[in-house]
């Protein structure tokens, strides 16, 4: 069954008061493949452009973005995040590697929260690079990891950690 449904089938938001509040955690990873003409941009693993510096403008796009997710995904609680860090790499194969990992001690997960950070920060280097190429691809985002609620999760099949290669 759909949790953001009710027994009339319609649209609802979860009702968390009865749940126990514990520290969740949530990993989101995404890739973002670069075309050569941008990876060859890169000098010692950033880009510094008119906007800002590439890796640490989306650092700080994804945090705001992660955030922000109550306001972005309909029914998502707000939550005041404890943490949030965005980690972005390039991997051996020159494409950039994002995990966002969230936490917070609430009665509801922050997944979407971690996924919205990750999505966010590959945008925003979409939009820094685009001006080089539009042949970014935006690829595999996921949830690697949550912990604290009904249900753990931990990926069997999770992809490389970031800088280990694809």
């Amino acid at each position: 069954m759909l949790s953001h449904v009710d027994a009339a089938n319609q649209p609802t938001m979860v009702d968390v008061s009865g749940k126990a509040v514990t520290r969740r955690t949530a990993r989101a990873r995404v890739r973002v493949l670069l075309p050569p003409a941008v990876r060859a941009a890169f000098v010692d693993g950033e880009l510094r452009t008119p906007k800002g510096p590439v890796f640490q403008t989306a650092i700080i796009a994804g945090t705001m973005a992660a955030k922000r997710t109550h306001e972005l995904i309909p029914f998502c609680h707000p939550i005041g995040l404890d943490a949030c860090r965005i980690e972005i790499v390039l991997d051996a194969g020159g494409d950039v590697v994002i995990d966002c990992t969230t936490r917070v001690d609430h009665r509801t997960g922050v997944e979407m929260e971690a996924l919205t950070g990750a999505s966010v920060a590959a945008l925003t280097i979409y939009d820094m690079c685009k001006a080089l190429s539009h042949d970014i691809v935006i690829a595999d985002l996921r949830l690697i990891s949550k912990t604290g609620g009904k249900s753990d999760v931990g990926l069997s099949a999770a992809p490389p950690e970031p800088g280990a290669g694809p």
